[in-house]
């Protein structure tokens, strides 16, 4: 099992750049696929990126692709979301989760076995 604790949200104004992190507990972080997921207020949670276990494939959604990009430090349990050229339609609960059986770049919600608390990012015009 793993707990999955993000951090980095904020209020940022459009055309800005902000780094959203996401610390994992636990001693095998190397074993999970990690996703970044958002819910924007009276809307369905929606994938934003994905990163293999060993950080060499991931994936975006077509709306983030060349703003935002995901990586991950194994030795740090950590895995990161850089946001730039952000916009006033990117402002949402950001949410990390871990995929235990995948080795590939997961977009399915169900696909995730653990999720954290979320963090919220608002992007002001």
């Amino acid at each position: 099992q793993v707990q999955l604790v993000e951090s980095g949200g904020g209020l940022v104004q459009a055309g800005g750049s902000l780094r959203l992190s996401c610390a994992a507990s636990g001693r095998t972080f190397r074993s999970y696929a990690m996703g970044w997921f958002r819910q924007a207020p009276g809307k369905e949670r929606e994938f934003v990126a994905a990163i293999s276990r060993s950080g060499g494939s991931t994936d975006y959604t077509g709306s983030v692709k060349g703003r935002f990009i995901i990586s991950r430090d194994n030795a740090k349990n950590t895995v990161y979301l850089q946001m730039n050229s952000l916009k006033p339609e990117d402002t949402a609960v950001y949410s990390c989760a871990a995929a235990e059986n995948s080795w590939g770049t997961p977009r399915g919600i169900d696909e995730y076995d653990y999720w954290g608390q979320g963090t919220k990012e608002t992007v002001s015009t």
